[in-house]
């Protein structure tokens, strides 16, 4: 299927590994110019060249933290030098775990700035340049705990739903100018965080909890980035054109939500 991304261009977060790496390789394979950034240059630039080999495109790169203001301007400038960007994706990793009134100001400082303020800083960084190109698509990566919390994932929970919020009402803003803004919330995926972030256990493979969670997931199995990436390539694309405000759990089935 042609996803009409040729010419196209996007930048991707947390892309060095895991299932930013992921959207970026699905990006460049459909023909859209990629930038990717993570924190570290020295995966950040293998990421790359691995990208570029498998999909015969040009990868660009930026070392930036979006957990900080300069950070998300580091990219942002990036972004500039090439003219803006059609697409944004907005990910990254995940804050720690555990009982939500453990943590003291300064972590949920912390959180806050990753996983909320990362996304108001690098929308509003990248929407003028949509409205000029006549249109764009934003596209979120949080996890299922946002949709259906958990204890001991406070932290994610309370910022990634302000995301959930943020995105619904950009889209109610933006809509007019033709930008898209929706939500994915993956489930429990097989990524080097995926003990961490993307599902209910907190120690290894092999342990009764996670046997419990894949038994729990009516597909029976952990996700691979990829089929995230599938998602959310779709939605960044103009096949999903009218696809705009709306929160996505891709997580083998597991949630129990109606919507």
């Amino acid at each position: 299927m042609d996803l009409q991304l040729l010419g196209k261009t996007a930048v991707v977060n947390g892309a060095s590994q895991g299932i930013g790496f992921a959207i970026a390789r699905r990006l460049a394979a459909e023909g859209t110019e990629v930038l990717i950034s993570a924190r570290k240059e020295d995966a950040l630039v293998s990421a790359a060249k691995q990208i570029s080999e498998e999909t015969g495109r040009k990868v660009r790169t930026v070392v930036g933290d979006i957990r900080m203001l300069d950070g998300c301007n580091n990219i942002l400038a990036a972004v500039e030098e090439m003219g803006g960007v059609d697409i944004l994706v907005n990910n990254d990793g995940a804050p720690p775990l555990g009982p939500a009134l453990d943590f003291d100001d300064l972590r949920w400082s912390r959180a806050f700035e990753q996983n909320l303020m990362s996304v108001v800083r690098m929308s509003r960084g990248v929407v003028p340049g949509m409205v000029a190109r006549g249109g764009g698509s934003i596209v979120n990566i949080t996890a299922l705990c946002t949709i259906q919390p958990m204890p001991n994932f406070g932290l994610s929970v309370s910022t990634w739903a302000g995301v959930i919020g943020l995105a619904k009402t950009l889209s109610l803003e933006l809509g007019p100018k033709n930008i898209r803004v929706n939500t994915l919330c993956p489930g429990l995926v097989e990524t080097p965080r995926a003990n961490l972030t993307d599902g209910p256990v907190s120690s290894g493979p092999g342990n009764d909890e996670l046997q419990a969670a894949l038994k729990a997931i009516p597909l029976g199995r952990k996700g691979d980035p990829a089929e995230i990436a599938a998602v959310a390539t779709f939605l960044a694309s103009p096949l999903a054109s009218y696809v705009t405000g709306t929160t996505l759990a891709v997580d083998g089935g597991v949630s129990k939500n109606l919507l």
